[in-house]
């Protein structure tokens, strides 16, 4: 059945250029809707190209947001809901997040209301904080269904809850608009990847299985957004993204400062998650990865803890033929002098590390002879606690404390 339904994913995809610097919107066009001013000809002959297939087809695009690279179907279209998850190879009880390009458009085109009294009336007190200052921006939020839904129940997996953000990103904003279409995106990448942040990214995993991507350069952010639950209290951090849980506490006001994470490490079989990101592996790479997690020891000196690194790094890569070490803030670039090692910085920063994640768990992925990934991880506080989790599922919980 499934390679049956896979054979009718074949297209001669195309990459299209979009200059990012050319699309402008007013400072109140993700509340009202207005629509971007667009000064270079190509980036909106090649917009509207996308939008068409968004609002008149089945079919699904790639495209860049701040966080990484989506594949964009309509969330009210169950055909294409389902090219989504057919395109990724993705489980349909997995829900999908449905980015706006206003809230305008949410009140249209979601909650069937052309005329409101307040254009914030279908968005619950406790969010309004956040999204005044994080919207547009790599922040998801979860609203209840509405009772009369246009939502095609395959973005919800059939839940009384979805999940919708404005991305920041001009490209996905003129995508949205342009279309004026809610766009459920799930990273552009076979299921189980590392997520996109290049274009180049989305064209290896899923070439032949959509029309067309656009290439509006490399994301920024690097991760995907921040997903937080306000109708239950206290409010959840459900996955940790684009802004830190010490942001979403202080931007948030009084309703936030008791924000708690979500922890559950484990979903069981048949259980709903509310949001993408819950359940099932994720983020891996095709090589084993092996995350090395701090542990901070009083007894234990740091040249201890290297050495503690060398013997478990020893006992991992025997009979390996290459291996890649990531390092982060404490392996020094001469840790390791294995001839059979490939050593590279995920950076000095956590929000540099968070960027350049998964560009680099990529990279050392595709050099040949590489069996092994072994990746220094950061303490979880600010952008670590996002990093952490996808390495986390990257490695499936294979994880040695230094």
């Amino acid at each position: 059945m499934l390679k049956r339904l896979m054979s009718t994913l074949k297209f001669d995809t195309r990459i299209l250029k979009v200059d990012p610097k050319s699309i402008i919107f007013s400072d109140t066009a993700h509340i009202d809707g207005s629509l971007p001013t667009i000064t270079d000809l190509e980036t909106e002959r090649n917009l509207l190209e996308a939008a068409k297939i968004i609002r008149e087809t089945d079919d699904t695009v790639g495209f860049p947001t701040e966080t990484v690279y989506g594949l964009g179907g309509s969330s009210l279209n169950d055909r294409s809901v389902l090219n989504i998850y057919k395109a990724k190879n993705r489980p349909s009880d997995n829900p999908l997040i449905s980015h706006i390009s206003s809230i305008d458009q949410l009140n249209r085109k979601i909650y069937g209301q052309a005329q409101v009294s307040d254009v914030f009336q279908n968005i619950p007190t406790v969010y309004r904080n956040l999204i005044d200052k994080l919207w547009p921006g790599p922040l998801t939020i979860l609203l209840p269904v509405p009772r009369v839904s246009t939502l095609s129940k395959l973005t919800t997996a059939d839940q009384p809850t979805f999940a919708v953000r404005i991305p920041s990103n001009p490209v996905a904003r003129a995508l949205i608009a342009l279309s004026d279409t809610p766009i459920a995106a799930p990273s552009a990448n076979r299921s189980t990847r590392p997520s996109p942040t290049l274009v180049a990214h989305v064209y290896h995993d899923l070439k032949g299985r959509i029309p067309l991507i656009l290439d509006g350069g490399a994301c920024t952010v690097g991760v995907e957004s921040t997903v937080v639950d306000g109708l239950v209290d206290p409010p959840l951090l459900l996955r940790p993204g684009g802004f830190t849980w010490e942001r979403i506490r202080e931007m948030g006001g009084d309703d936030w400062s008791n924000c708690k994470v979500e922890n559950n490490k484990t979903i069981a079989a048949g259980e709903k998650v509310r949001t993408p990101g819950m359940k099932y592996r994720h983020y891996s790479p095709q090589a084993k990865v092996v995350l090395f997690s701090p542990h901070i020891s009083d007894s234990a000196s740091l040249s201890q803890r290297l050495d503690n690194v060398k013997a478990a790094i020893e006992h991992h890569t025997q009979g390996i033929r290459k291996y890649a070490l990531l390092s982060t803030l404490l392996f020094p670039d001469d840790l390791i002098t294995d001839p059979r090692c490939i050593h590279k910085s995920l950076g000095k920063t956590s929000s540099d590390i968070q960027t350049n994640l998964f560009a680099m768990l990529r990279e050392v992925d595709e050099l040949e002879e590489v069996d092994l990934i072994l990746v220094e991880g950061i303490d979880e506080e600010g952008e670590g606690l996002a990093v952490m989790n996808r390495l986390k599922k990257a490695a499936s919980n294979n994880v040695t404390l230094f």
